[in-house]
Protein backbone atom coordinates (compact mmCIF):
# COMPACT_ATOMS: atom_id res chain seq x y z
CA UNK A 1 0.00 0.00 0.00
CA UNK A 2 1.49 3.22 -0.91
CA UNK A 3 1.64 6.44 1.37
CA UNK A 4 -0.62 8.17 0.36
CA UNK A 5 -3.09 5.37 0.80
CA UNK A 6 -2.11 4.76 3.97
CA UNK A 7 -2.74 8.78 4.79
CA UNK A 8 -5.91 8.59 3.05
CA UNK A 9 -7.01 5.77 5.12
CA UNK A 10 -6.20 7.62 8.57
CA UNK A 11 -6.33 11.04 7.67
CA UNK A 12 -10.34 11.70 9.27
CA UNK A 13 -8.81 9.97 12.97
CA UNK A 14 -5.01 11.90 12.61
CA UNK A 15 -7.09 15.19 11.76
CA UNK A 16 -7.65 15.38 15.62
CA UNK A 17 -4.21 14.82 17.18
CA UNK A 18 -2.37 16.69 19.31
CA UNK A 19 0.97 18.10 20.15
CA UNK A 20 2.78 16.52 23.11
CA UNK A 21 1.71 18.66 26.08
CA UNK A 22 3.86 20.76 28.05
CA UNK A 23 3.38 19.05 31.06
CA UNK A 24 5.96 16.58 32.45
CA UNK A 25 5.02 14.21 34.93
CA UNK A 26 7.38 12.02 34.12
CA UNK A 27 10.41 13.78 35.62
CA UNK A 28 12.55 12.78 38.99
CA UNK A 29 12.66 14.98 42.37
CA UNK A 30 15.95 16.39 41.93
CA UNK A 31 15.92 18.71 44.32
CA UNK A 32 17.64 16.52 46.83
CA UNK A 33 20.50 16.97 44.21
CA UNK A 34 22.25 20.35 45.09
CA UNK A 35 23.17 22.52 41.86
CA UNK A 36 25.89 21.71 40.32
CA UNK A 37 28.59 24.20 38.78
CA UNK A 38 30.38 22.95 35.83
CA UNK A 39 34.06 23.85 34.70
CA UNK A 40 34.03 24.91 31.30
CA UNK A 41 37.40 25.82 29.43
CA UNK A 42 38.16 27.99 26.94
CA UNK A 43 41.03 25.90 24.58
CA UNK A 44 40.81 27.88 21.55
CA UNK A 45 41.12 31.17 23.66
CA UNK A 46 44.40 29.80 24.91
CA UNK A 47 45.01 28.30 21.83
CA UNK A 48 45.28 31.50 19.51
CA UNK A 49 46.53 33.72 22.69
CA UNK A 50 49.96 31.93 22.20
CA UNK A 51 53.27 33.96 21.63
CA UNK A 52 53.96 32.32 18.69
CA UNK A 53 57.55 33.76 19.07
CA UNK A 54 57.84 31.60 21.94
CA UNK A 55 55.98 28.79 20.71
CA UNK A 56 58.39 26.06 21.26
CA UNK A 57 58.07 26.58 25.14
CA UNK A 58 54.14 27.90 25.10
CA UNK A 59 52.98 24.87 23.32
CA UNK A 60 54.28 22.30 25.83
CA UNK A 61 52.57 24.54 28.87
CA UNK A 62 48.88 24.35 26.61
CA UNK A 63 49.57 21.02 26.60
CA UNK A 64 50.53 20.15 30.71
CA UNK A 65 47.50 22.88 31.47
CA UNK A 66 44.76 20.79 29.13
CA UNK A 67 46.01 16.90 29.98
CA UNK A 68 44.11 14.44 27.60
CA UNK A 69 41.99 16.67 25.41
CA UNK A 70 45.37 18.97 24.51
CA UNK A 71 46.73 15.27 22.86
CA UNK A 72 43.31 14.63 21.46
CA UNK A 73 43.23 18.09 19.39
CA UNK A 74 47.41 17.90 18.24
CA UNK A 75 47.48 14.15 17.40
CA UNK A 76 44.48 13.42 16.32
CA UNK A 77 42.12 16.23 14.77
CA UNK A 78 45.42 18.41 13.46
CA UNK A 79 47.63 15.33 13.35
CA UNK A 80 50.71 17.90 14.46
CA UNK A 81 52.70 15.10 15.55
CA UNK A 82 52.26 13.47 12.17
CA UNK A 83 55.73 13.74 9.88
CA UNK A 84 53.51 13.72 7.05
CA UNK A 85 51.29 16.39 7.69
CA UNK A 86 53.98 18.41 9.75
CA UNK A 87 57.17 17.47 8.16
CA UNK A 88 58.47 20.60 9.94
CA UNK A 89 57.81 19.71 12.96
CA UNK A 90 54.73 19.70 15.96
CA UNK A 91 55.38 23.38 16.93
CA UNK A 92 56.21 25.15 13.48
CA UNK A 93 53.38 23.18 12.47
CA UNK A 94 50.76 24.74 15.28
CA UNK A 95 52.37 27.65 14.94
CA UNK A 96 51.28 28.15 11.27
CA UNK A 97 47.44 27.36 11.95
CA UNK A 98 47.20 29.62 14.49
CA UNK A 99 48.74 32.58 12.64
CA UNK A 100 46.67 31.73 9.16
CA UNK A 101 44.77 34.92 8.19
CA UNK A 102 41.62 32.17 7.65
CA UNK A 103 42.06 30.81 10.87
CA UNK A 104 42.17 33.61 12.64
CA UNK A 105 38.70 34.68 10.97
CA UNK A 106 37.36 32.00 11.82
CA UNK A 107 38.64 32.23 15.30
CA UNK A 108 37.59 36.09 15.45
CA UNK A 109 34.14 35.24 14.65
CA UNK A 110 33.91 32.42 17.40
CA UNK A 111 35.25 35.04 20.14
CA UNK A 112 32.54 37.53 18.95
CA UNK A 113 29.61 34.75 19.02
CA UNK A 114 31.06 33.00 22.23
CA UNK A 115 33.13 34.72 24.44
CA UNK A 116 31.57 32.57 26.84
CA UNK A 117 28.79 29.97 26.61
CA UNK A 118 25.63 31.70 26.33
CA UNK A 119 23.58 32.06 30.07
CA UNK A 120 20.79 30.15 29.01
CA UNK A 121 22.59 27.09 27.30
CA UNK A 122 24.74 26.81 30.02
CA UNK A 123 21.57 26.72 32.84
CA UNK A 124 20.34 23.92 30.55
CA UNK A 125 23.16 21.85 30.88
CA UNK A 126 23.69 22.76 34.46
CA UNK A 127 20.13 21.43 34.84
CA UNK A 128 21.01 18.57 32.51
CA UNK A 129 23.71 17.00 35.09
CA UNK A 130 21.68 17.08 37.88
CA UNK A 131 19.67 14.86 36.64
CA UNK A 132 22.60 12.75 35.23
CA UNK A 133 23.09 12.84 38.46
CA UNK A 134 19.80 11.36 39.60
CA UNK A 135 20.23 8.78 36.74
CA UNK A 136 23.83 7.68 37.07
CA UNK A 137 25.24 8.54 40.98
CA UNK A 138 28.12 6.71 40.36
CA UNK A 139 29.43 8.85 36.85
CA UNK A 140 31.19 11.82 37.02
CA UNK A 141 30.00 15.26 36.34
CA UNK A 142 31.47 16.25 33.19
CA UNK A 143 33.87 19.10 32.32
CA UNK A 144 33.46 20.78 29.35
CA UNK A 145 36.06 22.03 27.08
CA UNK A 146 35.21 24.58 23.65
CA UNK A 147 37.66 24.62 21.20
CA UNK A 148 37.92 25.55 16.85
CA UNK A 149 38.85 23.41 14.43
CA UNK A 150 38.45 24.73 11.57
CA UNK A 151 35.08 22.57 10.99
CA UNK A 152 37.00 19.20 11.35
CA UNK A 153 35.41 17.75 14.39
CA UNK A 154 31.68 18.89 16.16
CA UNK A 155 30.87 17.53 19.61
CA UNK A 156 32.90 15.00 21.23
CA UNK A 157 33.33 12.58 24.67
CA UNK A 158 36.30 12.10 25.84
CA UNK A 159 38.12 10.58 29.30
CA UNK A 160 36.01 10.24 31.66
CA UNK A 161 32.64 11.32 30.36
CA UNK A 162 34.19 15.10 29.35
CA UNK A 163 32.63 16.71 26.64
CA UNK A 164 34.21 18.99 24.11
CA UNK A 165 32.01 21.54 21.88
CA UNK A 166 33.59 22.73 18.46
CA UNK A 167 32.45 25.57 18.21
CA UNK A 168 32.21 26.20 14.69
CA UNK A 169 29.85 24.10 13.98
CA UNK A 170 27.25 26.94 15.62
CA UNK A 171 27.84 29.35 13.90
CA UNK A 172 24.03 30.17 12.89
CA UNK A 173 22.26 28.74 9.82
CA UNK A 174 22.96 31.84 7.74
CA UNK A 175 26.73 31.35 8.08
CA UNK A 176 28.35 30.25 4.51
CA UNK A 177 29.47 27.02 5.44
CA UNK A 178 29.41 25.72 1.40
CA UNK A 179 32.25 28.44 0.86
CA UNK A 180 34.75 26.50 3.11
CA UNK A 181 33.41 22.92 1.09
CA UNK A 182 31.11 23.12 -1.35
CA UNK A 183 31.04 19.45 -1.48
CA UNK A 184 31.00 18.57 1.92
CA UNK A 185 27.59 16.91 2.47
CA UNK A 186 28.09 18.11 6.19
CA UNK A 187 26.86 21.25 5.36
CA UNK A 188 23.90 20.41 3.23
CA UNK A 189 21.42 22.99 4.75
CA UNK A 190 18.55 20.31 6.34
CA UNK A 191 22.12 19.80 8.64
CA UNK A 192 23.15 23.47 9.54
CA UNK A 193 19.60 24.25 9.72
CA UNK A 194 20.53 23.75 13.79
CA UNK A 195 24.42 24.92 13.58
CA UNK A 196 23.34 27.82 16.12
CA UNK A 197 23.18 28.33 19.45
CA UNK A 198 19.56 26.93 19.95
CA UNK A 199 21.01 23.44 19.62
CA UNK A 200 23.97 23.64 21.67
CA UNK A 201 22.92 22.11 24.64
CA UNK A 202 21.62 19.06 22.76
CA UNK A 203 24.69 18.65 20.86
CA UNK A 204 26.89 18.98 23.58
CA UNK A 205 24.83 16.23 25.42
CA UNK A 206 24.61 13.93 22.20
CA UNK A 207 28.44 12.25 22.27
CA UNK A 208 27.51 11.23 26.37
CA UNK A 209 24.41 9.91 25.38
CA UNK A 210 25.65 7.79 22.68
CA UNK A 211 28.11 6.66 25.38
CA UNK A 212 25.44 5.68 27.77
CA UNK A 213 23.71 4.20 25.05
CA UNK A 214 25.76 2.54 22.93
CA UNK A 215 26.62 3.68 18.75
CA UNK A 216 24.96 0.94 17.33
CA UNK A 217 22.24 -1.91 18.17
CA UNK A 218 22.72 -5.25 19.28
CA UNK A 219 20.57 -6.36 15.50
CA UNK A 220 20.45 -4.88 12.04
CA UNK A 221 16.81 -4.63 11.29
CA UNK A 222 14.91 -1.46 11.35
CA UNK A 223 13.03 -1.97 14.20
CA UNK A 224 16.56 -2.70 16.36
CA UNK A 225 17.92 1.09 14.77
CA UNK A 226 14.17 2.59 16.05
CA UNK A 227 14.66 1.23 19.53
CA UNK A 228 17.94 1.81 20.31
CA UNK A 229 18.17 5.53 19.09
CA UNK A 230 14.93 5.84 20.43
CA UNK A 231 16.46 5.14 24.18
CA UNK A 232 18.62 7.56 22.95
CA UNK A 233 16.09 10.23 22.27
CA UNK A 234 14.17 9.06 26.00
CA UNK A 235 17.22 9.59 27.86
CA UNK A 236 17.71 12.98 25.85
CA UNK A 237 14.14 14.43 26.71
CA UNK A 238 14.94 13.26 30.43
CA UNK A 239 18.05 14.97 30.86
CA UNK A 240 16.58 18.00 29.15
CA UNK A 241 12.95 18.01 29.84
CA UNK A 242 12.36 21.43 29.04
CA UNK A 243 14.58 21.96 25.71
CA UNK A 244 12.70 22.27 22.69
CA UNK A 245 11.85 18.97 21.09
CA UNK A 246 12.56 20.56 17.71
CA UNK A 247 15.62 20.73 18.94
CA UNK A 248 16.35 17.45 20.43
CA UNK A 249 14.86 15.62 17.07
CA UNK A 250 16.73 18.77 14.83
CA UNK A 251 13.62 19.08 12.54
CA UNK A 252 11.86 22.41 12.14
CA UNK A 253 8.72 23.59 13.76
CA UNK A 254 6.61 22.04 10.92
CA UNK A 255 8.30 18.84 10.81
CA UNK A 256 7.51 18.18 14.37
CA UNK A 257 3.67 19.25 13.63
CA UNK A 258 3.90 16.92 11.05
CA UNK A 259 5.14 13.98 13.21
CA UNK A 260 2.95 14.10 15.70
CA UNK A 261 0.26 14.34 13.71
CA UNK A 262 0.74 11.58 12.02
CA UNK A 263 2.04 8.94 14.29
CA UNK A 264 -0.31 5.98 12.98
CA UNK A 265 0.28 6.90 9.14
CA UNK A 266 3.72 6.37 10.11
CA UNK A 267 3.73 3.29 11.75
CA UNK A 268 1.27 2.06 8.65
CA UNK A 269 3.39 3.19 6.47
CA UNK A 270 6.37 0.73 7.70
CA UNK A 271 3.80 -2.12 8.63
CA UNK A 272 2.31 -1.70 5.08
CA UNK A 273 6.18 -1.77 3.59
CA UNK A 274 7.37 -5.00 5.37
CA UNK A 275 10.01 -2.31 6.66
CA UNK A 276 10.12 -3.32 10.65
CA UNK A 277 12.12 -6.40 10.00
CA UNK A 278 14.34 -5.56 7.19
CA UNK A 279 18.27 -5.08 7.45
CA UNK A 280 18.65 -3.80 4.03
CA UNK A 281 20.63 -0.57 5.09
CA UNK A 282 20.26 1.30 2.04
CA UNK A 283 16.53 0.77 2.15
CA UNK A 284 15.86 2.07 5.74
CA UNK A 285 18.98 4.62 6.67
CA UNK A 286 17.10 7.28 6.00
CA UNK A 287 14.43 6.72 8.24
CA UNK A 288 17.38 6.61 11.45
CA UNK A 289 19.93 8.63 10.03
CA UNK A 290 20.13 12.15 9.39
CA UNK A 291 18.61 12.40 6.21
CA UNK A 292 16.32 15.76 4.68
CA UNK A 293 13.44 13.06 4.21
CA UNK A 294 12.00 9.97 4.67
CA UNK A 295 11.91 8.05 1.26
CA UNK A 296 8.09 7.18 0.52
CA UNK A 297 6.57 9.84 2.53
CA UNK A 298 4.98 12.94 2.01
CA UNK A 299 7.72 16.24 1.62
CA UNK A 300 7.05 17.40 5.25
CA UNK A 301 8.47 14.16 6.63
CA UNK A 302 11.62 14.93 7.89
CA UNK A 303 14.53 12.13 8.18
CA UNK A 304 14.55 9.74 11.24
CA UNK A 305 10.87 9.48 11.38
CA UNK A 306 11.88 6.08 12.60
CA UNK A 307 14.19 7.66 15.31
CA UNK A 308 10.79 9.92 16.26
CA UNK A 309 8.85 6.33 16.36
CA UNK A 310 11.05 4.50 18.42
CA UNK A 311 11.05 7.14 20.88
CA UNK A 312 7.49 6.84 21.37
CA UNK A 313 7.76 3.17 21.54
CA UNK A 314 10.16 3.59 24.30
CA UNK A 315 7.74 6.37 26.01
CA UNK A 316 5.15 3.36 26.05
CA UNK A 317 7.46 0.44 27.36
CA UNK A 318 8.19 2.78 30.12
CA UNK A 319 4.39 4.16 30.90
CA UNK A 320 3.58 0.07 30.81
CA UNK A 321 6.89 -1.11 33.52
CA UNK A 322 7.09 2.04 35.66
CA UNK A 323 9.76 0.29 38.39
CA UNK A 324 12.27 0.37 35.09
CA UNK A 325 15.41 2.17 36.18
CA UNK A 326 16.71 4.35 33.13
CA UNK A 327 20.03 2.28 33.75
CA UNK A 328 17.81 -1.04 33.05
CA UNK A 329 15.86 0.49 30.20
CA UNK A 330 19.27 1.07 28.59
CA UNK A 331 20.68 -2.26 29.08
CA UNK A 332 17.39 -3.90 27.33
CA UNK A 333 18.80 -5.49 24.08
CA UNK A 334 16.11 -7.36 22.42
CA UNK A 335 13.84 -4.87 20.09
CA UNK A 336 10.57 -7.31 19.61
CA UNK A 337 10.56 -8.05 23.50
CA UNK A 338 10.45 -4.24 24.09
CA UNK A 339 7.66 -3.51 21.63
CA UNK A 340 5.94 -6.67 22.77
CA UNK A 341 5.94 -5.27 26.31
CA UNK A 342 5.53 -1.60 25.18
CA UNK A 343 1.84 -2.44 24.09
CA UNK A 344 2.53 -0.14 21.57
CA UNK A 345 -0.97 1.65 20.17
CA UNK A 346 0.12 4.77 17.95
CA UNK A 347 -1.93 8.23 18.80
CA UNK A 348 -5.12 8.78 16.41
Amino acid sequence: MSWKNVFILLSLLTFFASCKSDKRDDLPDVSGISPIKLKIRSFEQDLFQLDTNQIATALPQLKAKYGEFARIFFDQILNASSKEVAPEGEAAFVKGFIAHPALRKLYDTCAVLYPELPKATLNQLEEAMRYYKYYFPERKIPSITTFVSEYTVGNFVYGNNDLAIGLDFFLGEKYPYLNFNPDNPNFSQYLTRSFNKEHLSVKTLLPLVNDLVGEAPPGENLLDYMIHNGKKMYLLDHLLPYAADTAKMEVSALQWKWLNENESSIWAFFLQQNLLYNTDWQKIRKFVEYSPNSPGMPAEAPGRSGDWLGWQIIKAYMEQNPTTQMKDLLKLKDSQVILRQARYKPKL
